[in-house]
């Protein structure tokens, strides 16, 4: 596996990844709001972030992880490729190359919180709605 810098090229199969990652862990978001995120994270949040990805042998792309301002934005797998260490890759990455430090994560998806308390981050503080004013609390983590 890989890690290199994505290129806008990429996007398309980056926002591929992400709602089918999305589908298989943030059961909790309702249709409308993945929908509406969708173009944002296309038109926007990617071009916001510091974003690398996990390209296996074959050259896929397997996972991807942006990061603004030592935060860790998106951490996104595809689910064929969970449970292979890519998302540890992408997190260690994003820590000793990005200079990550922070994540935030919807307080309703376990698994993320369960990977990244896993690895070392501690749950720092909670806010009660996520990043778009939905009622998706979300739990501050720091290592």
């Amino acid at each position: 596996m890989n890690i290199e810098t994505v290129e806008k090229a990429d996007y398309l199969k980056l926002i591929e990844i992400w709602e089918s990652s999305v589908r298989a862990t943030h059961d909790f978001l309702v249709e409308e709001d993945l929908q509406a995120l969708k173009p944002l994270i296309l038109e926007q949040y990617f071009d916001a972030v510091e974003l690398r990805c996990a390209k296996n042998a074959q050259g896929e792309i397997q996972g991807f992880c942006g990061v603004h301002d030592g935060n860790i934005e998106m951490l996104f797998i595809s689910p064929a490729a969970r449970g292979k260490g890519i998302g540890t890759m992408l997190t260690a990455n994003a820590i000793h190359e990005l200079g990550a430090s922070k994540v935030d994560v919807n307080e309703q998806n376990e698994q993320a919180l369960g990977f990244y308390l896993h690895i070392g981050f501690k749950v720092i503080g909670r806010s009660p709605v996520d990043g778009q004013g939905k009622p998706y609390p979300l739990l501050h983590m720091a290592l």
